[in-house]
């Protein structure tokens, strides 16, 4: 069966060799601030701060609430805390990095490892687990566990986004027990997602 490989910011075609979503992307607290993959924040204001905005309301940018934005290209999501939390936690998850059901203080340092590129004061055990292993979960941007992170959560929401705007449909495949994604104006044409890396050589397990 035919399937198409997609960009998040125009829903178009790509070769194989080319990564769903490159590096760069923005991301930032309260839609004031942003990090980049160097983990320095700036300050997003004065005259484009309203392009953004205004970029913010247009079709095909995914929005749940206003306390974390990540940016890429044109396209501006927004989430609310509880949102992004899950969302991060997820893609923690299926980068075989931790499992689920993290506590509190693990989820405060993984949402601050996502945002900030670092975790300058663990407060908890997987905080430090990070750190001690800081080395080997940077690299470069293919085998760099924030890069995946935030790549995930921003595909997530890109595949929830045209769902919800009619351009894909959610399928189950009875065979290999895993939900996916097709296109009905393309009778229904399956998609396929860049796979990603495993990080359970360094997972952090209680």
């Amino acid at each position: 069966m035919k399937r198409s490989r997609f960009d998040p910011g125009g829903a178009n075609p790509l070769s194989a060799e080319r990564p769903l979503l490159t590096p760069g992307g923005r991301i930032g607290k309260d839609a004031s601030t942003w990090d980049g993959p160097s983990g320095r924040s700036q300050t997003n204001r004065g005259p484009e701060h309203g392009e953004l905005v205004e970029k913010a309301t247009r079709r095909g940018n995914y929005e749940s609430g206003s306390d974390y934005v990540l940016e890429y290209g044109e396209l501006r999501f927004s989430f609310n805390e509880h949102d992004f939390g899950q969302r991060v936690e997820q893609a923690a998850v299926k980068l075989d990095f931790v499992d689920g059901g993290l506590e509190g203080d693990e989820l405060h340092d993984l949402l601050e490892l996502a945002v900030n590129g670092e975790i300058r004061e663990p407060t908890s055990p997987l905080g430090e687990h990070i750190n001690e292993h800081w080395t080997e979960l940077v690299g470069p941007a293919n085998r760099s566990l924030v890069h995946w992170l935030r790549r995930l959560v921003f595909r997530g929401a890109w595949l929830d986004q045209r769902v919800k705007e009619g351009e894909l449909d959610v399928v189950f495949d009875a065979e290999s027990h895993t939900f996916g994604y097709v296109q009905p104006d393309r009778d229904s044409e399956p998609i396929e997602l860049s796979r990603e890396p495993s990080w359970s050589s360094l997972a952090y397990r209680r």
